[in-house]
């Protein structure tokens, strides 16, 4: 576990950051860019939680979070690095878990009639926002690897939780008895 004993260290005046192995890059380096939306990512997901969200969800999303912080570590440290510090990372019983989590919630939802709009109640709005931002970190990883190597499970667990945050918004309308606000395509 870090230890931070101050937070402001100075050493990004130049507009640079640290990445876990020590080097120091550009602040505005795709790589920063990913985890830092990773981050954003996670912290809506804390104000979802913060308005309030049925118990099941409520029980799940810090989960998630934790998950998120150990995405952010494998997308801080690069592959060479990863060995020798022992960092946490995303692995395949994450992205498994998020396809229980959905097959879970799904069978009560039931199946999608018509786009949904993103809104309804306000946990569920917020879950939506959660979820385009997780798309967001998504493209932004998929650009990465363009150029890094990043690890094997990043993208894969940031595609099934951009479609389990959908599926959450939904539940969450309609464990609350809100309808789910539908596209009427000819309006």
């Amino acid at each position: 576990m870090p230890r931070l004993t101050r937070i402001y260290t100075r050493k990004g005046d130049d507009g640079t950051t640290g990445l876990g192995g020590g080097q120091r890059i550009a602040k505005d380096a795709l790589r920063v860019a990913t985890y830092g939306t990773v981050d954003e990512l996670n912290s809506v997901i804390g104000v979802a939680l913060a308005n309030g969200l049925v118990p099941r969800l409520a029980e799940t999303l810090p989960v998630i979070q934790n998950e998120l912080f150990h995405l952010g570590s494998d997308l801080c440290f690069l592959e060479d690095d990863k060995v020798a510090f022992r960092i946490p990372q995303i692995e395949s019983r994450h992205v498994e878990a998020l396809e229980r989590l959905m097959d879970e919630l799904n069978e009560i939802v039931g199946p999608i009639e018509n786009f949904v709009l993103p809104g309804g109640a306000p946990g569920a709005a917020h879950l939506h926002v959660a979820r385009t931002v997780c798309r967001r970190a998504e493209r932004e990883a998929i650009a990465l690897t363009r150029g890094e190597k990043i690890g094997t499970f990043v993208i894969p667990y940031l595609n099934r939780l951009s479609d389990a945050l959908f599926i959450m918004a939904r539940y969450e309308n309609h464990q609350r008895g809100i309808p789910e606000p539908r596209w009427q395509s000819k309006a």
